[in-house]
C-alpha cells in the first residue's frame, strides 16, 4: 500500500523503473513503453507548473476525443496535486460554459478538432488555453519537474454528471480513489501485467478512465485507446492486436455484434468482455457467453469510483443478468427508505459505503448531505439480493412507476420485450393517469416488419401481474441516448406524452 505522501503518477515511475522497454500505452499507431510515458508524464508537469502556473487544487479541463495526451495529462496532474475536470464534448458550448465556470477552471487543455469551440466555451472567463498537440503539452523541461507536496488525499478527478433532470453536479474523486478502485478491479478482472485492454468509452466519464485503463496501468498492462467507438476498429483491434478484454455498453454490443466480422472464435487472445453502465439485455450476455468468452457485469456510478459490484468471470454464464456481488473492499446495502436492510429477495436502494466513493459535489454541501449518509452512497439505483448473495438490478428509484399505490420497475418489462423478435430497442415509463396515478406505456423503436403495438402488449399477458402491464405503445425512431448509450428516462416521458 502507498504511503499518504505518494500520488497515483508513482505507479508509473515503478513500472519505468522495473520494465522500462513494456508497452504501456498504444494510441493512432504511437505507443509509449513506461519509460517513455513516465518522461512524458515528467515533462509535461513541468508545462503545467512553470509554463501554465497551475499549483496544487488548481482546476484543469480536458476537452477533446480521447487521445494519449489526456492519458498523460491525468497523471501529471496527479503529480501536481491538480483537479481534471474532462468535458462531454458533446454537450453545447452554454452547458460546456456552465462547466468551466462551475468548476473554475485556470486552464483547459483542448484537442485540435474543437479548437474554435474552446475559444468560445472561454470567451470571457479567466482560463488559460493550450492545444492537447502543443509542444506545451509534449516537450516540457524534465529537468524543471516540479516536486509538490501533493498526497493520495488530493482532490483529483472532478467528473460531471449527466444532468439529464437538471444542471449537471461535479463529483470530486481523490487519487485514493482512484487506487482504491484499481485495486478492486484488479480483482474484479484477474489483471495481471500480461494483460492488454482496449479502451473505446469515451474518457470524460469515470468509466472510461477507471474501469478498466486506469488499473491497467497500476498493474503494469498495456492499454490500447481508440480516439472514440468505431465498431469496424474495435473488432480489428479484438481479432487482430492481442487484447485481452475491453469493456462495451449494450449499444456498442449490439453495433460490433451485427457486423459480418464478428466472429468470437477469431479472438484468440480474449478472456473475457465486461459490461454495464445501465440494464443489461440478457440475450447479449448469453450470445457471448455461450460463445465461450465469459461476459461480465459491472454496476457502479460516477460517484462510486465507478465500480461498487461485479460478477467474476467463472460465473458469468451460470448467473447472467446479476449486476454480481459487492466489489472488493466495498460494501453494499439493499436498504429500504428508513435506511434499514432489506430482506433476501425484497427489492430496495442500493447504497455503497467504501474508499472508492466520491468525497462531495462541487461546491454544493447541500446534495452531498442528501447523497451521503455515514459514509454511504445513496445510490437512486434498486436492486434485491438473492439468497446466494448476488444482487439483481431493478432500476432506477426514480424511474419507479406508482400504479394505484404499486410499484411497477420498467426493466422488468424490458427484459420481456427484450426478447420479441424485430424489437430494436423500447423503454418504459409511466404516464399520468386520473385513475392510477401512472400507467406503464412502452416507447418503442422496431424493424422494418417489425410487432405490432398489439404484439407487444401481448408480450406481457401471463408473465407478469395485470397492472403491471403497459397500457399503450407509443413507436418512435430511435430512444434517445447520452454519450455512454444511457437512454436519457426524461426524453422518453416526453415521448410516451405525446
Amino acid at each position: 500500500m502507498q504511503s499518504k505522501t505518494q500520488t497515483i503518477d508513482s505507479w508509473l515511475a515503478a513500472h519505468a523503473a522495473h520494465q522500462p522497454d513494456k508497452i504501456a500505452l498504444r494510441f493512432a499507431g504511437d505507443s509509449w513503453s513506461y519509460a517513455a510515458l513516465h518522461d512524458w508524464v515528467e515533462r509535461l508537469a513541468s508545462s503545467l507548473y512553470h509554463a501554465l502556473e497551475l499549483r496544487r487544487g488548481d482546476r484543469v479541463a480536458f476537452y477533446g476525443h480521447n487521445s494519449a495526451t489526456e492519458i498523460a495529462l491525468f497523471f501529471a496532474a496527479a503529480k501536481l496535486g491538480l483537479m481534471v475536470a474532462p468535458l462531454n464534448w458533446r454537450l453545447a458550448i452554454e452547458e460546456l460554459r456552465h462547466i468551466v465556470g462551475d468548476s473554475d477552471a485556470k486552464a483547459l487543455i483542448y484537442g485540435p478538432e474543437f479548437a474554435q469551440e474552446a475559444e468560445a466555451v472561454t470567451d470571457g472567463l479567466s482560463v488559460r488555453l493550450a492545444a492537447s498537440d502543443s509542444n506545451l503539452m509534449q516537450r516540457g523541461d524534465v529537468q524543471k519537474s516540479p516536486t509538490p507536496a501533493a498526497s493520495l488525499s488530493d482532490p483529483f478527478l472532478l467528473v460531471y454528471t449527466s444532468g439529464a433532470t437538471g444542471r449537471p453536479k461535479g463529483a470530486v474523486l481523490t487519487q485514493e480513489a482512484v487506487l482504491w478502485n484499481a485495486l478492486t478491479s484488479l480483482h474484479a478482472h484477474d489483471f495481471t501485467a500480461e494483460d492488454h485492454v482496449l479502451n473505446v468509452l469515451p474518457l470524460f466519464h469515470v468509466g472510461g478512465i477507471n474501469i478498466q485503463t486506469t488499473p491497467c496501468l497500476f498493474v503494469g498492462g498495456t492499454v490500447t485507446l481508440h480516439p472514440g467507438f468505431d465498431p469496424e476498429a474495435a473488432v480489428a483491434a479484438l481479432a487482430n492486436e492481442g487484447v485481452t478484454t475491453t469493456v462495451f455498453v449494450p449499444t456498442m454490443m449490439r453495433e460490433v455484434m451485427a457486423r459480418s466480422d464478428w466472429d468470437m472464435s477469431t479472438f484468440k487472445t480474449m478472456r473475457m468482455l465486461n459490461t454495464g453502465s445501465t440494464d443489461v439485455p440478457v440475450d447479449i450476455l448469453r450470445a457471448v457467453n455461450d460463445a465461450g468468452v465469459p461476459m461480465v457485469q459491472v454496476y457502479g456510478a460516477t460517484e462510486t469510483g465507478p465500480i461498487a459490484s461485479y460478477q467474476k468471470a467463472a460465473e458469468a454464464a451460470d448467473t447472467v443478468g446479476s449486476i454480481g456481488r459487492p466489489a472488493a473492499h466495498v460494501q453494499v446495502k439493499i436498504a429500504r427508505p428508513d435506511g434499514e436492510t432489506c430482506e433476501t429477495g425484497e427489492a430496495g436502494e442500493i447504497w455503497v459505503k467504501g474508499p472508492n466513493n466520491f468525497t462531495e459535489y462541487w461546491r454544493d454541501p447541500a446534495t452531498t448531505a442528501a447523497a451521503l449518509q455515514d459514509g454511504w452512497f445513496k445510490t437512486g439505483d434498486m436492486a434485491w439480493r438473492d439468497e446466494a448473495g448476488l444482487l439483481w438490478f431493478v432500476g432506477r428509484r426514480k424511474h419507479v412507476i406508482i400504479s394505484g399505490g404499486e410499484n411497477i420497475y420498467p426493466a422488468e418489462i424490458e427484459r420481456l420485450l427484450d426478447k420479441l423478435p424485430g424489437l430494436r430497442e423500447a423503454a418504459v415509463v409511466g404516464r399520468p393517469d386520473a385513475r392510477w396515478g401512472e400507467t406503464p406505456v412502452v416507447v418503442a423503436a422496431v424493424e422494418p416488419g417489425g410487432p405490432t403495438a398489439a404484439d407487444i402488449l401481448a408480450a406481457c399477458e401471463g408473465r407478469i401481474a395485470r397492472f403491471k402491464r403497459p397500457k399503450d405503445v407509443v413507436f418512435v425512431d430511435a430512444l434517445p441516448r447520452n454519450a455512454l448509450g444511457k437512454v436519457v428516462i426524461e426524453g422518453v416521458r416526453q415521448m410516451a406524452a405525446k
